[in-house]
């Protein structure tokens, strides 16, 4: 069963902020530009140089953190769970349980844009192996395997 609010190709950020729990300045996707349930998604996050980690990392050359990348591939994977197999966002979380092969190719700067691909590798019950990549205009910066669960909110 799908979720009519979800099959579009395209979601935008307040679609976004009902499926995910996430919240400033936690938010690592803005928008989702094509959603294929079981398959793929993209999406991407336009970096500013607001980002609340760009004073630390680092003062003279800013340039998003690794794990934020990676933060942002399995929050797109979140919405591509969803969007294969809804789930109740106010009785369930989706946890990330683990990353393998995570590969950093190229720094992200203030003024990119992020654009992240996410393939459904494997599905059983409430696990997903997940396969991402990022990239910017074109060339990677990273891509890892990310393994993630839909838990209940309380344990």
């Amino acid at each position: 069963m799908s979720d009519p609010q979800v099959e579009p190709s395209k979601i935008d950020i307040h679609r976004i902020l009902s499926i995910l729990p996430h919240r400033y300045p936690f938010v690592m996707v803005d928008r989702i530009t094509e959603v294929v349930p079981n398959k793929h998604v993209r999406g991407h996050k336009c970096v500013s140089y607001n980002e609340p980690w760009f004073p630390g990392h680092f003062p003279q050359r800013p340039i998003m953190p690794g794990v934020l990348i990676l933060e942002a591939m399995a929050q797109t994977g979140g919405i591509l769970a969803y969007a294969s197999n809804p789930f109740d966002t106010t009785s369930n979380l989706m946890f990330f349980l683990g990353i393998d092969k995570a590969k950093f190719r190229r720094t992200v700067e203030p003024g990119d844009r992020l654009d992240l691909y996410v393939e459904c590798v494997h599905q059983r019950s409430n696990v997903w192996k997940l396969r991402g990549e990022a990239s910017v205009d074109g060339s990677l910066c990273a891509e890892a395997e990310l393994l993630a669960s839909v838990v209940d909110r309380q344990p």
